[in-house]
């Protein structure tokens, strides 16, 4: 992979603490919904597959991210680290979100990441399936952006 000159802690080799601050940075970072944002925790040369769609670059993950947060409306994620090495992290998600013509999902997944000795994502493989839910019956209901602290997670929720 190219040299970066950006970094973004924590840093590999990860502890289970570091990793999890890795994680819930993404969250915070995906619930912003700002691709340019998001974007730049990618090397620029990042691979992507996310469903069946591929990324080769942090410019067409951007372009990816802008398409992603037109279609899915007042989307809220949380996030958990299942696994960590070295420099790789799993996490299993859930997310909720609604289309144009109102209708509410739950999108639940998994990821792996491998980063750069920069901290920068330089790989990042999702699996992701959409459940769809009664507005009734979601579950995430803080204001749009960052999960407060306080707010659950994935396990307390029993997802």
């Amino acid at each position: 992979m190219e040299q970066q000159s950006e970094t973004r802690p924590p840093l590999p080799p990860f502890s289970r603490e570091t990793a999890i601050q890795k994680v819930r940075a993404a969250e915070d970072g995906w619930n912003s919904r700002d691709p340019e944002k998001v974007s730049l925790a990618y090397t620029t040369n990042t691979y992507w597959r996310n469903r069946a769609e591929f990324a080769y670059s942090r410019v067409e993950a951007k372009v990816f991210l802008e398409r992603k947060w037109a279609k899915e409306h007042e989307y809220r994620l949380i996030k958990e680290m299942w696994a960590y090495s070295d420099n790789r992290i799993a996490v299993r998600f859930a997310y909720e979100w609604h289309d144009d013509s109102g209708n509410w999902f739950r999108s639940f997944g998994n990821e792996n990441w491998e980063f750069d000795e920069n901290g920068l994502m330089q790989e990042r493989y999702a699996c992701i399936n959409d459940l769809p839910i009664k507005a009734s019956d979601r579950r995430y209901h803080w204001p749009l952006g960052r999960r407060p602290d306080d707010y659950p997670g994935l396990s307390e929720l029993g997802f």
